[in-house]
């Protein structure tokens, strides 16, 4: 098997939520450059109409917008999808919200919010999905499902973001416990936990420290860039990601070892 072969995601289709912006973007783009039918969802239309626009330059992208911090949004997208397609091979849980206050002003809409759409938009999308994952796997290549963690969720953060870290810490063991329910299904569960990214979630780092002082934390010297998630993701899509499940990958310029 050639090294383009090993690495191919062409021909797959793949769903990547929260995909308007940011490192679902990032991801988004790589798959769509790499010959992957793609269905972005996000909760703003215009954003992901945008997105769409901007995509489809490179190849095929369609656009479903969704909250999918409610059940309603994530029935509408696996119902959008299943009535397009008759298999998945690829889904990104990359939706996401964060909430920051101090800790003792911490609101409870503040854990609401966030756990509605980190962790638990995951876990019903995954489920009602299933269906159509389970039609594109094979032993030979199962089909995969990768969620965005963060390095929030295995290092305390500098910031008082207290809901996030706790529901990112909360992905990592969704992730290995569907992990071992779906391994024998050959349906491969990973996730992705990313260091600093440019992000509209992560704007404020760049505000308040510039790009030089977001850098100086971070053991290889700067923020992370959008081969570089696109690139993870891509390798557990394919062929050469196809032996992996249950693992927790930090994407995060080597912060976690510190």
């Amino acid at each position: 098997m050639s090294a383009s072969d090993l690495f191919s995601v062409k021909g797959k289709v793949a769903v990547v939520t929260g995909g308007s912006r940011g490192i679902g973007l990032m991801i988004a783009r790589g798959f769509v450059e790499a010959g992957a039918r793609v269905y972005i969802s996000a909760r703003k239309a215009n954003a992901v109409d945008e997105a769409v626009r901007d995509l489809s330059k490179s190849g095929e992208c369609i656009g479903v917008p969704a909250d999918l911090g409610t059940l309603e949004g994530v029935e509408h997208l696996a119902s959008t999808v299943a009535g397009r397609e008759s298999s998945l091979h690829v889904l990104v849980n990359n939706a996401g919200a964060t909430w920051g206050a101090p800790l003792e002003e911490f609101p409870d809409s503040g854990f609401d919010k966030v756990m509605a759409i980190n962790l638990k938009g995951v876990f019903h999308l995954t489920v009602k999905l299933l269906p159509l994952l389970r039609k594109a796997a094979t032993a030979d290549d199962p089909a995969r499902v990768i969620n965005i963690g963060s390095i929030d969720g295995i290092r305390v953060p500098l910031f008082e973001n207290f809901s996030y870290s706790a529901s990112k810490a909360a992905v990592h063991m969704l992730t290995r416990h569907m992990a071992s329910k779906l391994v024998t299904e050959h349906i491969n569960v990973n996730a992705i936990a990313p260091g600093l990214f440019p992000s509209k979630m992560t704007q404020f780092v760049f505000d308040g420290m510039g790009e030089e002082g977001a850098a100086a934390s971070i053991p290889m010297g700067r923020a992370g860039r959008p081969d570089d998630i696109a690139g993870t993701a891509i390798y557990l899509s394919s062929r050469a990601g196809a032996y992996l499940s249950g693992a927790v990958i930090p994407v995060d310029g080597g912060v976690s070892t510190r």
